[in-house]
């Protein structure tokens, strides 16, 4: 039986013209989006979360973002690109759930697998390398625990099992409380603004690049509620730079569907 507070805990509100605008053909988020003017992308190291960030496919410009039963979302005003990413056909991969995804993507691609592991609600680890050595996660009440009785494969569709059942049961809450705070220092691709709660909302930084007075521009992926195609996000306050965000520019940062304190950056 799936626990109802568990549930409602992993929700949210929850694969150019100029340099500054960012909506182009590029079929990567690296190459789709050129940085402001007057800054230049900060390069990852080959391996690097930020560099497989960068090289994500963007399905073709104009193409809407869809709910995972394949209704167009209410707002199409607030993407610039949609990842080409599965959502699935059920409502679990909301807006932390597609941090989680993204993360255990990467991991996954580098064979990492024992750094697939993210806390539940309760405060449960789940664990993909046990998962993926047959064992499978039972709920009863607000208990977990595991119990050997699944398929072996260390492929991907034994991933995408094993993040549907971490989708159930983790959400912003978990994940705040899992991540470190990232304090004062630059920000990097694969850091999380991230609000815990009920509602609570988190995005993605997917991009970086720097001025020569020091300021960092980036970019933002989210989903939403429902669950959603992964999305870079429109700078909407600000539609000169395009996609792109000011790091401490303001006192908040504002995006389409959510504000967050600059405060509310965390990495893994």
């Amino acid at each position: 039986m799936i626990l109802p507070f568990l549930l409602l805990l992993n929700a949210c509100v929850d694969r150019p013209a100029s340099s500054s605008v960012d909506l182009g053909e590029g079929a990567t988020v690296r190459t789709r989006f050129t940085p402001p003017n007057g800054f230049v992308r900060e390069l990852d190291a080959p391996g690097s979360f930020g560099h497989w960030l960068g090289a994500q496919r963007l399905l073709p410009n104009g193409t809407p973002v869809m709910l995972y039963n394949g209704v167009p979302k209410s707002r199409q005003d607030v993407h610039a690109a949609v990842l080409d990413i599965s959502v699935g056909t059920k409502d679990l991969q909301q807006c932390a759930d597609a941090v989680m995804r993204l993360r255990a993507e990467h991991l996954f691609a580098q064979e990492r697998f024992n750094d697939i592991h993210f806390n539940f609600t309760n405060g449960f680890r789940a664990e993909f390398s046990r998962w993926a050595n047959g064992e499978r996660i039972q709920v009863r009440g607000n208990e977990c625990l595991w119990k050997g009785e699944g398929s072996t494969q260390r492929d991907h569709a034994n991933l995408i099992s094993f993040l549907d059942k971490v989708f159930t049961y983790a959400g912003t809450l978990s994940l705040s409380k899992e991540l470190k705070n990232a304090g004062t220092t630059p920000i990097e691709p694969g850091d999380v603004f991230i609000y815990g709660g009920s509602p609570g909302h988190a995005v993605m930084v997917m991009d970086v690049a720097k001025h020569a007075d020091g300021r960092q521009a980036f970019l933002v992926a989210q989903s939403y509620m429902p669950a959603q195609q992964i999305h870079v996000l429109k700078n909407m306050r600000h539609p000169e730079l395009g996609a792109w965000y000011v790091l401490d520019a303001g006192d908040r940062l504002y995006t389409p569907e959510w504000t967050f304190d600059w405060s509310d950056r965390k990495r893994w």
